[in-house]
């Protein structure tokens, strides 16, 4: 892990963890509550909770080091050299056509064997 990702847990931490877990509590319990209310406003409010619960999270030493962790993911996701649209599609037909090659020599196989136990029972 990186050097400064690792910060010590403040004596704090433990209490902002329990506020998140308080608003996401009432997130849940509110929007219960509230259920004959418009969507669009309990989908705001839920919004805001998140927002503020994040913001509270992040102020912790596992927020902050999430939070470096995933500005260096995105960062990697960046240095990917993605396949070009006739690399897919080609890829897709290859996986296609041996899909289609094995299903019906699976097919072939199991007609065989089912001839032959019902040549041997029957």
């Amino acid at each position: 892990m990186n050097a400064k990702a690792e910060a010590k847990e403040t004596r704090f931490d433990a209490l902002k963890w329990v506020v998140v877990v308080a608003l996401v509590a009432v997130g849940v319990v509110g929007n219960q509550y509230f259920s004959a209310e418009p969507i669009l406003y309990r989908v705001l409010a839920l919004l805001a909770l998140a927002a503020v619960a994040a913001v509270v999270a992040l102020q912790t030493s596992k927020g902050q080091a999430f939070f470096v962790l995933a500005k260096e993911a995105r960062a990697e996701i960046r240095k990917v050299v993605w396949p070009t649209r006739q690399e897919t599609t080609q890829t897709t037909l290859i996986v296609v056509a041996v899909v289609l090659v094995m299903s019906l020599l699976l097919w072939g196989v199991d007609t065989l064997l089912g001839w032959l136990v019902s040549l041997i029972v029957g």
